[in-house]
């Protein structure tokens, strides 16, 4: 949700890739439901894997509830940890809480660049 709501409102001027240390096979079905109710399609989105390659190609780096000492690779890159909740398993309504939360704090982020 992240990578897409960023990339949606940054048009083009930034790019985010979004990655995990253990993604799940497929995007959760009420992560799809809510990013098209904001009115953003994940068609085509599946989750990718982090790689020590896209730490290294980062200018900054934005984890969910990682918790960047315990689980993330470790990278000289500036790191943030929103500590934001798994919409994975979550009931539709809890999932577009996290929706909302990660919007803002994308448009946040945004601003701040």
């Amino acid at each position: 949700m992240a990578e897409a709501f960023f990339n949606h409102f940054a048009k083009g001027k930034a790019i985010a890739v979004s990655a995990g240390t253990q993604p799940e096979p497929s995007l959760s079905v009420n992560s799809v439901k809510v990013m098209r109710e904001a009115g953003i399609e994940l068609n085509g989105h599946k989750p990718k894997l982090l790689t020590l390659e896209m730490l290294e190609d980062a200018d900054r780096v934005i984890t969910m509830g990682c918790y960047v000492e315990d689980a993330c690779p470790s990278s000289s890159v500036a790191t943030e940890d929103w500590a934001l909740g798994n919409p994975k398993g979550q009931p539709l309504e809890e999932v577009r809480i996290i929706r909302d939360r990660i919007k803002a704090k994308v448009q946040g982020l945004i601003n701040e660049l």
